[in-house]
């Protein structure tokens, strides 16, 4: 199949997808190296997880120009997200051996006990096309960290760095440790049904839904998006609109942890619509922000955008040619709009009034996801209060976006079960086993 440039639509290379037989060898690749990799110390683990960072830094400009080419974002948001990925392998090999077992005790009568964590084995990661490069190092590095082996299925539009990942890690970690599968869909079911020990799945609720139902008893880590919230009150700080514009058009919108509906009193409506139609139009498309990645996406973009009621429609400068769209506002729209119901996944915000503060929790909290939000408010009393009554498992107070490998990540309802960053993220790739012995 062929690979498209998102940014001209020109056609730039074709790919293979992979099928029963490279599925079988990866995992058996994999499957193979587990024991070796697994008995490796903490220390000696870390040491090749930062020697695989270290490739990872000194062939930056290859890592840039495979993501650039994929995904079209702008080169000074692609060479962020290298640097962070480097960062992460370095962390999980950093974190792991820190050691967060209890202490062995005396339990029970006469015994005594003790927990390792344990490496599940061999892991299925498949991650999405919005950050290629990035959700794989949220999904390897702490699997590995961890002991595991990781076969990594990319998307079918974006598989450059993944392949890259995989080269550099065979040098830095051994053969087989992590395994790059490009392919489709069907590759990624297969992969699936292949006989790993996790599936690690970030995509849309519905890819999601199908994980599970394929994989069956086999344990399942998901990201499944956000369409998040976003709470104005009259009193947020001068700033606000601007980084509200800047998050929600960086990387053309097609983050799962994206502001993507405005939520303001109704006193402020008019004043909050104006101000951040403004913001927005300080946004160029091709200057500021890249296209989106593929025709699917634009299609399904363009679609819930003509569906949309909103009597107000505001749109920023830029191109709108290809898979390029501009920064977009849809203000005067009703609750169930398609736009605020579905996750656009695109440089657009929808903006909503609300009678009190009950009642913009009531609309933040109405839609199936639950990944992340952000409150902006001067008074800080009333901005914490606030991040309490939403339920997500990440929530800002006047910033977004602002995240940390230190920091877990993590969905709530719709948006899945699972912890990406943090060394809380290694318990998704570890079981726990206690042993118990009599004394005397």
């Amino acid at each position: 199949m062929d690979l498209i440039d998102p940014r001209t639509g020109a056609v730039r290379g074709a790919l293979e997808p992979g099928r029963a037989a490279e599925v079988t060898a990866a995992v058996a690749a994999a499957r193979a190296a587990r024991t070796g990799w697994a008995a490796l110390t903490p220390r000696e683990r870390h040491r090749r997880l930062a020697a695989l960072a270290d490739l990872i830094e000194r062939h930056a400009d290859a890592y840039l120009s495979a993501e650039c080419a994929g995904t079209g974002k702008p080169a000074a948001e692609a060479a962020g997200e290298i640097a962070e990925v480097a960062d992460l392998f370095r962390f999980y090999g950093g974190a792991v051996r820190a050691g967060t077992s209890p202490a062995a005790g005396d339990y029970l009568a006469g015994h005594q006990s003790w927990v390792r964590w344990e490496p599940v084995g061999t892991v299925a990661a498949v991650v999405p096309w919005n950050y290629p490069l990035l959700m794989a190092g949220w999904r390897c590095a702490p699997a590995l960290a961890a002991g595991n082996t990781v076969v990594l299925k990319p998307a079918e539009t974006t598989p450059d760095s993944a392949l890259l990942l995989a080269e550099h890690a065979e040098q830095a970690l051994g053969p087989g440790v992590l395994t790059a599968l490009p392919g489709d869909r069907e590759t990624g079911r297969q992969l699936i049904a292949a006989g790993c020990d996790l599936i690690a799945f970030t995509g849309s609720p519905a890819g999601g839904a199908e994980v599970v139902e394929r994989a069956g008893l086999t344990p399942v880590s998901l990201e499944l998006g956000g369409n998040s919230p976003v709470l104005v009150l009259p009193d947020a700080p001068a700033d606000t609109w601007r980084q509200l514009a800047a998050a929600c058009t960086y990387n053309a919108g097609q983050s799962c942890a994206a502001p993507a509906r405005v939520i303001v009193l109704a006193e402020a409506y008019e004043a909050a619509v104006e101000a951040l139609a403004a913001a927005m139009a300080e946004r160029e498309a091709g200057r500021d922000f890249g296209p989106l990645n593929n025709p699917d996406q634009a299609a399904r973009y363009d679609r819930i955008l003509s569906s949309s009621g909103a009597k107000t429609i505001r749109t920023g400068p830029g191109r709108a040619d290809g898979l390029w769209r501009p920064a977009t506002i849809l203000a005067d729209l009703p609750a169930d709009d398609p736009a605020v119901v579905d996750e656009v996944f695109g440089p657009l915000l929808t903006v909503q009034r609300a009678a009190d503060l009950d009642e913009a929790v009531a609309l933040a909290e109405s839609v199936p996801q639950a990944l992340a939000a952000s409150v902006w408010t001067t008074d800080l009393g009333t901005g914490l209060a606030l991040t309490d009554r939403i339920s997500a498992g990440e929530v800002w107070l006047n910033c977004h976006l602002a995240q940390s490998a230190e920091l877990p990540h993590s969905g709530r309802r719709g948006s899945g079960a699972g912890t990406d960053l943090s060394a809380l993220a290694l318990r998704e790739y570890q079981r726990p086993k206690t042993v118990t012995a009599r004394l005397g």
